[in-house]
């Protein structure tokens, strides 16, 4: 039996917002979800290629069919759950994709937590507008010995130089991750 070779969270790049210690933030154009559904194919082809390995596990736990069809394009694994399920299975996996849990977020950061590889991250994909909601993840997510390592915005349409438009922004995706080093909490 061949042994997994440990890798570390992505390295985030972009500008950074302030935090303890600050957190990167990152721009991706990419279109917004159908209403009722997590994010756009774009999104999750981002999400796959950006944070996992071939051969790596990732659990879906969104609404609609975007995420599992990077997935399989990318050659990954993975977990895919019902997310209206009261208990899902929990195995080690690199990746869990999610939005705002409907459970008790403390406990289902701490399931997270549980059943990340060290390294391994959880995106949490929010609406875009609700000032507080980040907030809440970012807290209940500490509180359950993750670390918060990215922040992601995802707009429809790119920014332009010289073009003073506003972004059309629809999309936070907050990257939480269990850190090897610190076992997982930031402070």
């Amino acid at each position: 039996m061949t042994e997994r070779k440990h890798r570390q969270a992505p390295v985030p790049v972009g500008d950074v917002v302030s935090g303890d210690p600050p957190v990167p933030i990152t721009f991706w154009p990419v279109p917004a979800p159908v209403p009722g559904e997590t994010m756009s194919n774009a999104m999750g082809v981002r999400l796959v290629h950006n944070l996992t390995h071939p051969t790596d596990l990732i659990t879906d736990l969104t609404a609609g069919p975007q995420l599992a069809r990077a997935i399989i394009a990318a050659r990954r694994r993975s977990h895919l759950q019902n997310t209206r399920t009261v208990g899902w299975d929990w195995h080690t996996a690199t990746l869990i994709v999610t939005g705002w849990p409907s459970s008790d977020p403390r406990e289902f950061f701490a399931r997270c937590r549980t059943s990340l590889l060290p390294g391994g991250c959880v995106a949490v994909l929010l609406p875009h507008g609700d000032v507080v909601l980040p907030v809440d993840v970012i807290t209940a997510a500490k509180k359950a010995g993750l670390a918060y390592l990215q922040h992601i915005v995802a707009a429809g349409r790119p920014l332009r130089r010289g073009n003073q438009t506003q972004l059309d922004i629809h999309t936070d995706v907050l990257i939480m991750t269990h850190s090897a080093e610190n076992g997982g909490s930031d402070g």
